[in-house]
């Protein structure tokens, strides 16, 4: 008898705690009082949990509303956290039909300031690296157990180990070089069985991909950067999630993925959500269209989906003070949700900048997208810069070609469209990025073109970025996409490596003078307000030359830039220029330190480029 009472027991209890309801996730993690926007929407997950309502108790916090949907394994709780909200602890507490959870949350104070920190700017030059192939800083994580993809180094589309302990290694050296913001490409959790190494396919929002360190780790360089004078942008995903992400298994509504969950692959009509006589069709699948089978699109339209992405990204900005955002494939995502999305992260950041990624060389494509602009529709956003895809793609293609009568007229023709920007000089400018063919490559591995499109981007009025390794003048393929060429590891960023670019030990003597010119271009950017803020007057191209000025209204400083794409020295009258040259008899070059005269022409050496600073008479 005594044993069967036991069995009985044990029996209850196991009744009992079956019936108690595990809280899987609560998610954003814990929030700050302070905020601008007083509403919070928490996602909790877990078995059941829509049968139970949640209570708390915390001065200045209050539910105003639980949704549940048809999965009842979660609940979405309302909160406000009021003005007179406190930091603390606090417990959420579940109940009903006999059963209770509870789970404690944290309200964080927030820091001083933090509304109003400044973002990148046109002050800045931005470094992009991919932090699987930049610098392996902690061999340790390399490959997980509990983590389908480990590393193989000799493959082009594995796993090669760089991660966040590598970036805070390499500090001094992308500070060495003058810029002053780190981009790298997307580090949250990408648990998927391939290809898990470039960031783009989310499994886990919420969490660090512990193969690149932990969320501590990003706060840790975030913090290490900025006493380097270096802001940290991070680089998120709005459009799509990995097949692998957590909700894939038990996805909260059936409408949280587009399309059912079934895979349709976009037809990539970009412009149809801006075009007077697209069809529906057409910009519904633009936005709701899958990329590829194992990258799930999101539909933006349903409210949750919506403000889950909106805090995610506010969370992170918050708890590793981010500079800014880099979004990628922008335009993806749901058009209406892109105003919600920019309007409430600028409201809370007035002064962030995001740049939202849109792969066109059309002007007026990208434009639609920036805030200010007037668009036929009437539609606006709030987004602050974008990839100045149609300027870049421009100058690329005038250095890629052959000598032809005018190389450069693309580029002047897409410069003259600022017009139709509300804020082109906030646009961001790239030498080349983890998605194209290396620069040096695309010019022929001819070293003056390459320093040609350096000066121009970083010369342009313009927010500069430079992708890692052009600077050791990388190579790659050419001719259909190859993202492997693209992506290949930085020599010294592993131990063995018999080349270390961070140091210069192993480098060519072409490497050397690329990187130091680079170094000397970059630095000399970074003390000029002229380049900063300054206008731009620039002259129609001729005979593959072209010419442009930056100046001020107070006339109390002039940069000239030239470019001369010919084997050939040219040389050119100034009088075409006087307009810009009353009052300048001379300039000194900032690259070479050779001083012109410029009192009756400007010498061009061939194949050449160069940056006047202009000393002008009262």
């Amino acid at each position: 008898m005594r044993q069967l009472f036991a069995t009985l027991l044990l029996g209850a209890s196991f009744a009992v705690h079956a019936q108690t309801p595990a809280i899987d996730r609560m998610e954003p993690p814990f929030w700050w009082t302070g905020m601008q926007n007083k509403q919070l929407q928490l996602m909790v997950h877990g078995e059941r949990i829509a049968e139970l309502e949640p209570a708390l108790s915390h001065p200045g916090v209050r539910i105003a509303q639980v949704t549940r949907v048809p999965n009842r394994n979660y609940l979405f709780i309302d909160l406000v956290v009021g003005e007179d909200a406190k930091p603390g602890s606090f417990e959420i507490r579940f109940s009903g039909a006999g059963r209770t959870a509870s789970h404690a949350y944290r309200l964080l104070a927030r820091a001083p300031g933090s509304a109003s920190r400044e973002g990148f700017g046109s002050k800045d030059a931005i470094y992009q690296v991919m932090p699987d192939r930049f610098a392996n800083g902690d061999p340790s994580n390399d490959s997980l157990p509990a983590m389908a993809d480990k590393l193989d180094r000799k493959n082009g589309g594995g796993r090669h180990g760089g991660d966040i302990a590598g970036m805070i290694q390499q500090l001094d050296y992308i500070a060495g070089l003058g810029f002053t913001q780190l981009w790298p490409t997307p580090l949250v959790e990408n648990d998927m069985p391939a290809y898990s190494y470039h960031g783009y396919a989310a499994t886990d929002h919420y969490r660090i991909d512990p193969r690149y360190g932990s969320n501590e780790d990003f706060v840790r360089l975030s913090r290490e950067a900025k006493a380097r004078g270096i802001g940290l942008i991070q680089d998120v995903v709005l459009s799509h999630i990995g097949s692998h992400h957590w909700w894939m298994k038990d996805l909260p509504t059936p409408d949280w993925v587009n399309y059912g969950g079934k895979f349709v692959p976009t037809a990539h009509h970009r412009t149809a959500v801006q075009d007077p006589y697209a069809s529906k069709e057409d910009a519904d699948n633009f936005t709701r269209g899958w990329f590829v089978e194992s990258m799930p699109d999101l539909n933006q339209s349903n409210p949750l989906v919506a403000n889950y992405l909106i805090q995610n990204n506010i969370w992170w900005i918050e708890y590793a003070n981010l500079a800014g955002l880099r979004i990628d494939t922008f335009g993806y995502s749901d058009s209406a949700f892109l105003s919600e999305y920019t309007r409430r992260i600028m409201a809370e950041y007035p002064r962030l900048n995001l740049v939202g990624e849109e792969w066109s060389t059309k002007v007026p494509v990208v434009a639609r997208w920036q805030r200010g602009k007037a668009n036929f529709d009437g539609y606006t956003a709030s987004t602050p810069s974008l990839m100045d895809f149609p300027l870049a793609e421009a100058m690329r293609n005038a250095l890629a070609a052959k000598l032809g009568h005018n190389v450069f007229n693309e580029v002047y023709e897409t410069l003259s469209l600022d017009y139709l920007y509300p804020e082109p000089g906030n646009l961001v400018l790239f030498v080349g990025n983890h998605d194209m063919a290396r620069l040096y490559s695309v010019v022929g591995e001819d070293l003056d073109k390459f320093k040609m499109e350096l000066v121009f981007t970083m010369t342009m009025p313009r927010i500069p970025q430079f992708y890692t390794g052009d600077e050791i003048l990388k190579t790659s393929a050419t001719g259909e996409r190859n993202d492997a060429s693209y992506r290949t590891d930085f020599p010294g960023g592993w131990k063995g490596d018999r080349v270390d670019a961070f140091s210069g030990k192993g480098l060519t003597p072409r490497q050397r003078e690329a990187q130091d010119f680079v170094r000397k271009l970059v630095t000399w950017r970074k003390g000029q307000p002229l380049i900063h803020h300054g206008k731009l007057m620039h002259y129609g191209p001729r005979d593959n030359t072209w010419v442009y000025f930056r100046y001020s209204d107070s006339g109390s400083g002039k940069v000239l830039v030239a470019f001369n794409n010919n084997p050939k020295e040219m040389v050119l009258g100034v009088e075409r220029f006087r307009e810009m040259l009353g009052g300048v008899a001379a300039g000194r070059d900032v690259l070479s330190g050779k001083a012109y005269d410029l009192r009756s022409e400007l010498r061009l050496p061939a194949r050449s480029a160069i940056i006047l600073e202009l000393q002008v008479t009262p």
